[in-house]
């Protein structure tokens, strides 16, 4: 199955700060680096390289500037094997850009311009052109088109999308509470865009967020309560990513019709893999690379959520978004090899071990 990947596309700027803290940023003074590096970042970058690393030929969509950043981002996907077709090059528009400032040993800071991804509008994919297959949208809370006006331009995307014949898939991203995008009223947009989403990625913070609920979550049953939320909005399915405790799936009765035999009326949770995690950056996106090579390869439910705890496990082995994604072939011999798993903290007391290691919820209806 191809996998299309579109939305947010950004160009981290990183300067290499030798030593000090962000309190030597003072006016007047002028702090001295020791060099500066280029990164993609944004869920189609994160997610597709991941894809690619993996073996696929992921196809990326996406807006970028007729720039310099737009250049860089252009080389850096050719780097990696990735055609640049289904970009749009937009004429005196900036490409986003994320200048990152991270002293060692401090926490970082972030000087952010959206850029070109304001101006995304679901035309900017053209499903005529695209190959049947999984259509994978992320960080529409980041893409001013998609959550203004009620996201009527996110929903009109998953309405083409599924008219196209696309199997669905959305992810988020967490708006600052403070702007434009953190005052949209999300619980309406997912409302709306949730009948046309076959696979519904947020994180538990995400979704709390824009259900307008409380954490923080200390049991599977209060990860549960938002699932059906989300499920009865019309998802098909709903991975929620749980950070360092896995990623709880749950799927309704259409589940095997969408994504394969043995999908439906599924409640799994897959604990993360024992690692030393050397940094988080894109592990939510490579987790749903994982997830997506799953589906894209017709795997069972269970497969599909183990191959996303080991591709997210991956990432966080390394500093960068995806320079630690490996070959599928070695993450499935990782697997096999008896890669221990993390122990839950989440209160789970209705749950049980098993195929795989995986715990089996109360709603699994398997068989």
């Amino acid at each position: 199955m191809e996998i299309v990947v579109a939305g947010h596309i950004c160009l981290d700027v990183i300067p290499k700060w030798p030593a000090g803290s962000l309190e030597a940023l003072q006016p007047g003074t002028m702090v001295v680096m020791d060099g500066i590096s280029f990164a993609t970042g944004g869920a189609v970058s994160n997610t597709g390289i991941a894809l690619r690393r993996l073996g696929f030929q992921p196809i990326l969509v996406g807006r970028i500037g007729s720039d310099h950043f737009g250049e860089i981002v252009q080389r850096i996907y050719a780097e990696e094997g990735i055609d640049g077709q289904y970009l749009a090059v937009c004429p005196g528009e900036t490409t986003s850009y994320t200048i990152v400032l991270s002293p060692p040993g401090s926490d970082r800071a972030f000087l952010h311009y959206p850029g070109t991804n304001d101006c995304f509008s679901s035309w900017d994919v053209d499903f005529s052109t695209l190959p049947k297959g999984l259509f994978h949208f992320g960080y529409p809370p980041l893409m001013a088109n998609m959550y203004q006006d009620g996201g009527r331009q996110l929903v009109d995307l998953f309405q083409r999308a599924k008219a196209a014949g696309m199997v669905t898939s959305l992810d988020m991203a967490m708006p600052d509470p403070d702007s434009p995008a953190g005052q949209a009223s999300w619980r309406d947009i997912l409302a709306a865009v949730l009948p046309f989403v076959d696979v519904f990625l947020p994180s538990i913070d995400e979704l709390l967020y824009m259900l307008g609920r409380i954490g923080p979550v200390t049991s599977l049953a209060m990860v549960e309560e938002v699932a059906e939320e989300a499920l009865a909005m019309g998802a098909g399915a709903i991975g929620i990513k749980l950070g360092d405790q896995g990623l709880y799936l749950q799927t309704g009765p259409q589940g095997d019709g969408l994504l394969g035999p043995g999908w439906g009326n599924r409640q799994l949770t897959a604990a993360c893999f024992v690692v030393d995690v050397q940094g988080t950056t894109g592990a939510g996106d490579s987790t749903i690379a994982g997830f997506l090579a799953g589906i894209a390869e017709k795997q069972s439910p269970e497969e599909t959520l183990t191959w996303a705890v080991a591709v997210g496990a991956h990432c966080v082995e390394m500093l960068s978004a995806t320079e630690g994604i490996p070959p599928l072939s070695q993450v499935q011999e990782r697997i096999g090899e008896g890669w221990a798993r993390r122990p839950l903290s989440l209160d789970c007391p209705r749950w049980r071990v098993g195929e795989g290691n995986l715990l089996v919820g109360p709603r699994d209806m398997k068989g």
